[in-house]
Formats: structure tokens, C-alpha cells, sequence
């Protein structure tokens, strides 16, 4: 069967990709992700049942995290990967399945058992997205689940990462996914889209507490674009423990090293600013990695998803580097430890020894470090200038970058605002604007970073403190509008959690998700206004922003 995939904002003309994903990966790819999905459903059923025969279930729970994070869109891309996963799954779930006491599944999940690629292509034509649900609106909610659900996984995994766990987030993602096997109603559904949103907003605040906890609150920071005369590595993704774990291994080596797209606000934490060889940031967002990867002559290692598939001429093969969740058929994967714990880097240290210093592309410095503690120290010179009129409205615009030629409407709308209106920004869709010289009020800039994606929990934590100070009794009387970008998963449970704290109005883009029916979007406008972008002016009059 061919492949059917329609979770990401880049969908093939909005509908879904049938034949290669316009994210690059194959069909083959594609079918084996739906079958990994399949079988940590088949896993969640018993993981469930043996939590409440008193087995410990971390193992299993991890898996499962870790496997949904393995399935977002540019994340992994290695076939051989995803067939070790799923036979790896299918022994964790029939080695406990043996050892619960009185208990019968029913479901096809738990008990199909496949061993070679035949029998995988046998099967993922029977478990993908189209062969769900016959009723396209429960299909469609319950996708809405799964992809909030693959977004938390993300998330749970960097703060497990850090050594911070959540035994509801991982008993919520499994129920949830036993729930899209079951025979539900349109409004049973949709209070799952809502408890899945509740659950985003859990494990984004678990995150922040693991990476503040470790690392030290995100402080004001200039942060270097251009490059140094030593030899350097380029670290891209999210996940601060490996950024952590390379610069301890490349201390004193002479060697820089350089964050790239959404690692960029890992500049601003404390705890990193005492590596002198972590020297700045190089590029742009993640689609922009085939020039930027040329131009760095260093190796690279990816730490999470916002892979691009190399083209045939690529000449960086042989210097990325992939670890964690992510792969690539082309790159090798690091999975060696070294005897204190730590990821073994040192292939990727010798081999940027040998290497010439990146080319360099631009110059200057861009301003971070706008997460909510910062944020809220400066909560009196905010709220005098939102209070005298000099801040007029706020404009939330987190999220995702992407290739297509509509988000330059985010750099256009950017530049069209009202120059009394700051803009709160968060993940990659910062890189439409964040060089602009867009000034600042009253000594507060105009674009305030709160960092990666992840990181949109601080512009929750401070819409709520700002209700809390101005009295208000909705949040949405609040001076601020969200008009947000998204790509992939992880801004799908951004999203559901601002639906979940009551935001109403919210603009999505550039086009609103393939998976939405006709029937969920009327849903989705008259419970939450949700609304796609439409024109830059259009847009400005409907927020009263013109």
C-alpha cells in the first residue's frame, strides 16, 4: 500500500503526501511508522493493565516516548531504525503481556506478532491513518490526539533526559493512544483534544522546570552570528543534556562550538555561559541546513528532529551526525557511552579537529533570554508601558518555520506592526524576524525570545500573571493576540494547550491542518475562533493592529 501521511503544515497540497513526503521520507519509511504506532498501542494496553497489577513500567513507558518522538515529521528517516523499533516493541509487550495474571486483549494490537520486513509491508497496509476510522470526524479528532500526544512525547523525553519524570504524562499518553483504538463519539473525542491540551500544559511546565533546575532561568543575552578561526561543531535540535554533555568533552580541545536553529536559546542559560568555547549561533532555521551545513566545513551533530534529507550532491555526509530519536540513512547514528554516562562525542571531536573554521555568513548579534522568570522581572516596566499606552498590544507569534513562500507573510507582518506593538516569540518561527531592526520601546525590544518551542509555556505563564496584576477576570481581555506558525507535532501540542487555558481567537498558519474535516474546523472556529492567516493587511484590521 502506499503511504498516507498528513501531520505535518507541509502536507501535499494541504490534503496529504501519498508517494514521498514532502519532508523527504520514503514510503517505506512512512508505512513503518504507522506499524511503530501501532505497536506501542498494542504496548499501551498492557502497560496499563500491569501499572494496576503493580508491575514498574519506566522500561516500557520510555519506549513508548521515545518511539512517538521518533515519528514526528523530520525527525528520523532510517528504515533499519524503525524496524529494530518495532521489533523491540513487540518483545517489551509480549514479555510483560506474560506475566500479568488474568487478563484476555482482544485488540489486534496487542497480539500480532511480525517478524521480517513481509510480514511488516503485510501489515502496515491495514494500521495507517485511512484505515482507522470509517467516519472521517472521529478520524480526524483522533488524529488531533495522536499528534498533541507525539508533540508531549517530545517533550517528556527531554525532561527524562534531565532526570525529571511524570508518571501522569506517561499513563495520559498511553491511555490516549488505547483511546484512538475504541469506537468513540464526536464529543467523547473532543474532550480528549481538550485533556490533551491539559497535559501539554503539565509537560511543558516539567520541561522548564528540568531545564531551569539544571541549567539556571534564561537571562537577557547577545548572542554572536558570526564565527571564530577555530575549528568548530555544530550542535542542532532541542535537547540541552547532549549541548551539555559535548561542550564538558570538547573543553580545552581548541575547538568552538556552535548552536544552529532551535539550540539557539540554549545561549541564555547560565550554567552554559561558563563554557568560553560556546561562541555563538550559525544560520538560520532548520530548512535552511543544506547551504548552512556546507558553509560550516565542520561536523554537525542533530540532537532532535528538523532533519532535511542531503541532496545527491551534498558533500557534508560523512561529518552529521545524528543521536537520541533521530536518523538518517546517510549519517551515523551515536549511541556509545563513555564510562561517566555521558554520549561518546570524541568521534565528532577528532574528526573537527581536521577540519577548517566555519565560512562565515553574517555578522553581529541578536538578543534572547526572554523566558518568564526574566520576563516577569521586568514586569513593572512592561506594565507601565502597557498602562501609559506606549505597549499597546502584544503579539504572540511562536511556532514553527518553514521552505514555503507564504511564511514570508510572518517577516511581513513583523515589519507592518504598529510600532507600540511588541511581538513574544518562541521556536524557529522567530527566524523570519528576529534580525530585524525592529527597534525598541521605552528600552523593552521590540522582539522578546523566550526561546524554543517549548519555551511558548512562558507566554502562558505571563498572559496569566498579567490577567492576574490588570484584574481581569478572561484572559482574553488581555492586550495580546496570538497569531502562530506551525509545521510539526510539537506546535500541534502548543497549540492544544492554548486552547486548553481558554485562548480564543487564535490565527494558525500558513494553512491550518490537512487532518482538520470540514466538520472540525466548524468546530474548531465557533468553540475556540479558530482562524487560519489570511493577508497581512486582513490580518492587521482583525486584530486591530492597522
Amino acid at each position: 500500500m502506499s503511504m498516507f501521511c498528513y501531520q505535518c503544515q507541509e502536507a501535499a497540497k494541504n490534503t496529504g503526501c501519498t508517494i514521498r513526503g514532502v519532508c523527504g521520507k520514503t514510503e517505506e519509511v512512512a508505512n513503518l511508522q504507522d506499524l511503530l504506532l501501532f505497536v506501542c498501542k498494542g504496548l499501551s494496553f498492557v502497560t496499563i493493565e500491569a501499572r494496576k497489577q503493580g508491575f514498574d513500567t519506566k522500561k516500557e513507558d520510555t519506549f513508548i516516548v521515545n518511539s512517538l518522538f521518533s515519528t514526528i515529521t523530520n525527525a528520523n528517516f532510517d528504515q533499519n531504525m524503525f524496524v529494530a523499533a518495532i521489533k523491540k516493541g513487540i518483545a517489551l509487550r509480549d514479555t510483560l503481556k506474560s506475566q500479568l495474571k488474568n487478563i484476555h486483549f482482544d485488540h489486534d494490537s496487542v497480539n500480532w506478532v511480525g517478524t521480517t520486513m513481509e510480514d511488516f509491508e503485510a501489515k502496515d497496509g491495514e494500521v495507517g491513518v485511512l484505515s482507522t476510522d470509517a467516519n472521517e470526524d472521529i478520524r480526524s479528532l483522533k488524529q488531533y490526539v495522536i499528534y498533541g500526544v507525539k508533540g508531549l512525547a517530545a517533550y517528556v523525553e527531554h525532561a527524562f533526559n534531565l532526570g525529571y519524570e511524570d508518571a501522569v504524562l506517561y499513563g495520559f499518553i498511553e491511555e490516549a493512544l488505547v483511546m484512538t483504538t475504541r469506537e468513540m463519539s464526536v464529543d467523547a473525542v473532543l474532550d480528549w483534544v481538550l485533556k490533551t491540551g491539559e497535559h501539554g500544559v503539565k509537560g511543558m511546565a516539567l520541561l522548564d522546570k528540568a531545564n531551569t533546575s539544571k541549567y539556571g532561568n534564561p537571562e537577557i543575552t547577545q548572542v554572536k552570528i558570526g564565527v571564530g578561526e577555530k575549528p568548530g561543531i555544530l550542535i542542532s535540535g532541542h535537547d540541552l543534556k547532549d549541548l551539555e554533555e559535548l561542550l564538558d568533552q570538547t573543553e580545552g580541545t581548541g575547538i568552538d562550538v556552535y548552536t544552529h536553529s532551535e539550540m539557539l536559546p540554549a545561549n541564555a542559560y547560565p550554567q552554559f555561559k561558563k563554557y568560553k568555547h560556546l561562541v555563538g549561533n550559525y544560520g538560520g532555521a532548520w530548512h535552511q541546513q543544506l547551504k548552512d551545513f556546507e558553509a560550516f566545513n565542520g561536523p554537525i551533530i542533530f540532537t532532535t528532529n528538523c532533519l532535511v534529507p542531503p541532496r545527491k550532491d551534498t558533500t557534508y555526509n560523512d561529518r552529521v551526525f545524528t543521536t537520541g530519536a533521530t536518523g538518517m540513512p546517510e549519517w551515523k547514528h551515536l549511541s556509545d557511552r563513555l564510562p561517566n554516562g555521558q554520549k561518546d562525542f570524541s568521534e565528532v571531536i577528532a574528526l573537527a579537529k581536521t577540519c577548517q573554521p566555519p565560512t562565515q555568513l553574517e555578522s553581529g548579534e541578536i538578543t534572547i533570554g526572554f523566558a518568564h522568570n526574566q520576563v516577569l522581572q521586568l514586569a513593572d516596566k512592561i506594565l507601565e508601558a502597557v498602562q501609559s499606552g506606549a505597549i499597546k498590544r502584544m503579539v504572540v507569534m511562536s511556532g514553527c518555520d518553514a521552505r514555503q513562500k507564504s511564511r514570508e507573510y510572518y517577516t511581513e507582518f513583523a515589519q507592518n506592526l504598529p510600532k507600540d506593538t511588541v511581538i513574544l516569540t518562541s521556536g524557529c518561527a522567530k527566524y523570519r524576524y528576529n534580525k530585524l531592526n525592529l527597534g525598541d520601546i521605552n528600552g523593552i525590544p521590540r522582539v522578546l525570545d523566550a526561546g524554543q518551542c517549548n519555551d511558548s509555556y512562558s507566554w502562558a505563564v505571563v498572559a496569566l500573571k498579567l490577567k492576574e496584576v490588570l484584574h481581569l477576570d478572561d484572559i482574553n481581555e488581555l492586550p495580546i493576540v496570538f497569531n502562530i506558525a506551525w509545521y510539526e507535532q510539537k506546535a500541534i501540542i502548543v497549540h492544544l494547550a492554548l486552547l486548553y487555558l481558554g485562548i480564543k481567537n487564535m490565527h494558525v498558519g500558513p494553512t491550518l491542518p490537512a487532518f482538520f474535516t470540514p466538520n472540525v474546523l466548524a468546530v474548531a472556529k465557533e468553540k475556540f475562533g479558530v482562524e487560519t492567516i489570511t493577508t497581512v493587511e486582513e490580518d492587521m484590521k482583525l486584530f486591530g493592529l492597522d
